[in-house]
């Protein structure tokens, strides 16, 4: 069994905001499979369940705020005896450039709250797939401003380019074919 937890917070306020991108991932995701989140109080997140190649996989939204996702993703993975090496975690990555995107096993928190709550609740040895908000306008911005402010049609635009490869990502995770990899995201002209 696989379980993918895509970072944001819940509340509809902070849709489209740099913070949410990893609740962007998962919903672009959800859509291109066809799947319907359902809510579960029992592990205070959103839920959309299905089969990949004989694999269960289980997409999680928290409805925790972003600090506190480690509690979810905790009641999630006990209850469905998850191991942290399968467990993939997207979020937005403050640094790296807009649009890039990363992937990883284990590592540091980057200062990342919401990464933070993930170690202490699940270790460190999730897998990451990393999504780049950084833009040079944001050079002298408050990064808690940066992080919870809205994204502009350029900056969608960009991500909207890297649909195909976070896909390929979270199917190449669940058929544990994913690789330590970097994609550039190509400028808008």
């Amino acid at each position: 069994m696989k379980l993918i937890i895509g970072l944001g917070n819940h509340e509809p306020k902070y849709n489209l905001t740099r913070h949410n991108v990893g609740f962007w991932c998962v919903d672009t995701y959800a859509h291109a499979h066809d799947l319907s989140w359902k809510h579960s109080d029992k592990f205070r997140a959103d839920i959309a369940e299905f089969t990949q190649e004989g694999e269960k996989v289980l997409v999680a939204k928290p409805t925790t705020f972003y600090n506190l996702v480690g509690e979810s993703a905790r009641s999630v993975a006990d209850f469905y005896k998850i191991e942290p090496d399968d467990i993939l975690i997207i979020h937005d990555d403050l640094a790296l450039p807009l649009g890039t995107i990363r992937t990883r096993r284990a590592g540091s928190d980057g200062g990342n709250n919401g990464l933070k709550s993930l170690q202490a609740h699940l270790g460190p040895d999730t897998y990451r797939l990393r999504v780049g908000i950084w833009t040079d306008v944001h050079e002298r911005a408050d990064k808690v401003d940066v992080v919870l402010g809205k994204l502009n049609r350029e900056e969608q635009a960009i991500l909207n380019r890297q649909v195909e490869t976070i896909r390929n990502l979270i199917d190449g995770f669940i058929a544990e074919r994913l690789v330590v990899t970097t994609h550039r995201a190509e400028a808008i002209e």
